[in-house]
């Protein structure tokens, strides 16, 4: 059965272009109404990937649990034969109750960024030390590099981090106006 509440999209104001793609994923029907899901659309002789989301309720909420619900995972955990990987979506400086913390204060945002990262590590086992990548959206690299470069280099120095994660910051509008940083990260652990 469809759960009605995950359709956020108005059928009735669909284009043409809508109708006739969503049909070739198989969402649409010929009647243009909702199909059931296809989850079986791909078959291989091989099983997919395991994959497990990763929680840290005490300090960040589910994104589907905002106000405008949106539609991903914090992070999610694969298992590698030995190996944890754990991707951490972009996070910012949002709580428990899903709103942004610290509006106006670059600096503030970044650090809790960095604190909804460092539990969402946690909440697997890992930290700061299995980070081998992060991907830095900030909304005016301009203005606020500086600052952001000062404040990553103390917290990674404070970690005692080396070698250092391989990076990239991009300038970017982020999901809500006040958000100034988000974060990407991915980690690795051996068991």
């Amino acid at each position: 059965m469809i759960d009605t509440k995950r359709i956020l999209i108005d059928l009735g104001k669909l284009t043409d272009g809508e109708k006739e793609e969503m049909t070739k994923l198989g969402i649409l029907d010929e009647m243009n109404r909702i199909t059931e899901n296809h989850r079986d659309t791909v078959k291989t002789d091989t099983k997919p990937i395991e994959k497990f989301a990763v929680h840290a309720p005490n300090v960040i909420n589910e994104a589907y649990n905002y106000q405008k619900p949106s539609s991903f995972s914090r992070a999610l955990r694969f298992d590698f034969g030995g190996y944890k990987v754990v991707l951490i979506s972009g996070t910012a400086s949002v709580n428990d109750d899903g709103k942004a913390e610290h509006i106006g204060d670059f600096k503030a945002q970044l650090w809790r960024t960095y604190v909804n990262i460092t539990n969402l590590l946690k909440a697997e086992g890992m930290s700061w030390h299995d980070v081998v990548r992060t991907t830095n959206y900030l909304r005016d690299i301009e203005r606020d590099y500086e600052a952001f470069n000062k404040i990553r280099t103390t917290f990674y120095n404070w970690l005692g981090l080396n070698p250092l994660p391989a990076s990239t910051g991009i300038q970017a509008r982020l999901c809500w106006e006040t958000l100034l940083v988000e974060i990407e990260a991915i980690a690795i652990r051996k068991y």
